[in-house]
């Protein structure tokens, strides 16, 4: 009897899918069934799965022709996604470990979906990337459309924010179904200006709801498609949104050994030394990955306006960087430009080491060779 009943209930909630056009829902809804009764009815759920493979690919030239509009604000009518339809990542970005694991995670399900339907797996459908701002978290999410060959669709929660709340949930509604519908990859990118903790005494109630709108839509996310959320600010979600990422992807700041690898990648083969390298390493440590790219495309594109070698345009970010280190860090950064065949009174106004320190320091590091 409760089999029945289970049974009767599935197909009321198919058929009410299948009334209002959801389609992804609909997949999605047939791939829990699928799970469902793989042990009751298997020869129901191998008869869904069937269907379910046969069913037409989101690509097809008559699914393009009846795409849905691209979704707009209700008021000032501009287009409420930021759509890259062949992302490419010009350089292979630099991954800590744990998140290179991860990534490749996601990529590795998605090439594996008939092994996964087959066990009664999905691919992961959710990720949240949280970390500071320029640590690679909107790099990742290009990278995996890249990988995935599929459109990157951007949606700026901070930017959608209207004083009229209600506005801003029917505006995420109108995205979130919108993207159901197309084969890509959607972040939602600040997540925490609208997925705040709904305990917290200064929002309004509609601010409240406005979570709840956010909480239901990416329940309703189907296994098709990847959601993508990005954080700079964890400590400001809700707990219920932790619950409906399936994975969370920390991205730290850059260890010394990814930013010797950005350096290597911004500067390239230009020729400077390998105790430029170290000392730059050194000055740039506690910087994001996009402040260490900054910093050092700045160096290179002055040194060529300016027709100078590249170590002078980088002895500048030594002079405005050196000062907050500590005293040994400055010793080594001065001992590495010494090597490097700068003059001491150079390496003296750049790091303001003595140069009574730097002559000993570079004295013994002669007696060490010798010894060696």
């Amino acid at each position: 009897m409760e089999e029945n009943k289970n049974i009767n209930d599935d197909l009321a909630q198919l058929a009410r899918l299948a009334l209002v056009g959801r389609h992804q829902d609909i997949q999605t809804f047939v791939q829990r069934l699928i799970r469902r009764y793989r042990e009751s009815i298997p020869d129901l759920a191998t008869r869904l799965n069937i269907l379910l493979q046969e069913s037409p690919n989101p690509q097809t030239p008559l699914r393009r022709q009846a795409a849905a509009p691209m979704p707009v604000d209700l008021e000032s009518r501009l287009q409420l996604l930021r759509v890259d339809p062949q992302p490419a990542v010009d350089v292979e970005p630099i991954w800590e470990a744990q998140v290179a694991q991860t990534l490749n995670q996601i990529i590795s399900e998605r090439s594996r979906v008939e092994e996964l339907s087959k066990q009664g797996l999905l691919p992961t459908k959710s990720l949240i990337f949280t970390g500071p701002p320029g640590v690679g978290k909107s790099l990742a999410a290009k990278w995996i459309a890249q990988k995935l060959r599929k459109p990157l669709l951007t949606l700026d929660l901070s930017a959608v924010m209207s004083s009229y709340l209600g506005r801003t949930g029917a505006n995420i509604r109108h995205v979130l179904d919108y993207a159901k519908g197309e084969d890509c990859v959607l972040l939602l990118d600040e997540l925490d200006a609208i997925a705040k903790r709904r305990d917290d005494a200064t929002d309004v109630g509609e601010l409240k709801r406005l979570v709840t709108v956010l909480l239901q839509e990416i329940d309703d996310w189907p296994s098709s498609g990847l959601l993508v959320a990005a954080t700079n600010h964890s400590d400001l979600l809700d707990p219920a949104v932790w619950r409906r990422f399936e994975i969370r992807v920390a991205f730290p700041m850059p260890s010394d050994t990814a930013i010797r690898k950005a350096i290597d990648l911004f500067i390239g083969s230009s020729g400077v030394p390998t105790q430029w390298r170290e000392a730059m390493a050194m000055t740039l440590r506690g910087l994001s990955f996009s402040d260490v790219e900054r910093e050092l495309m700045s160096a290179r594109r002055s040194s060529v306006v300016h027709r100078i070698p590249l170590e002078e345009t980088l002895s500048g970010i030594v002079k405005n960087r050196v000062d907050p280190l500590p005293r040994r860090e400055r010793g080594q950064i001065a001992q590495w430009l010494t090597e490097a065949g700068i003059s001491q009174r150079q390496v003296h106004e750049l790091t303001g080491v003595s140069r009574d320190t730097i002559r000993k320091n570079s004295k013994q590091s002669a007696d060490e060779e010798k010894q060696d």
